[in-house]
């Protein structure tokens, strides 16, 4: 994964409304903007603007269905940011191991 990408993907997941409308349409499987602010105390347009953003980081892909617009989960930006977070951490993990062999070492 390129590092915009995650960044794409991180800042989109930034804000917790665009992270319930991943929950959203995840639960649902695809939804439209109109479906979701149907359910929400927020405007059509708003939920719209929100959901290109997500599809913008490639979260969400977006379909035409005549006149509205449906949205879907993409896995592959979220599986690509896990595997990043996983990468950062294993260095995390490998750099505290060789601090406490240090450690050891020094109480011996």
């Amino acid at each position: 994964m390129s590092p915009g990408r995650v960044d794409d993907v991180f800042a989109a997941l930034g804000d917790p409304g665009r992270r319930s409308l991943v929950e959203a349409v995840a639960g649902r499987g695809s939804a439209t903007a109109t479906e979701l602010a149907a359910e929400l105390p927020v405007t059509r347009q708003a939920v719209a603007k929100q959901l290109a953003t997500l599809a913008e980081a490639g979260l969400l892909r977006a379909t035409r269905a005549g006149r509205e617009t449906r949205y879907e989960v993409t896995p592959a930006p979220l599986e690509e940011a896990v595997a990043w977070m996983v990468e950062v951490g294993a260095r995390w993990d490998d750099r505290l191991a060789a601090l406490g062999r240090s450690l050891q070492q020094r109480r011996s």
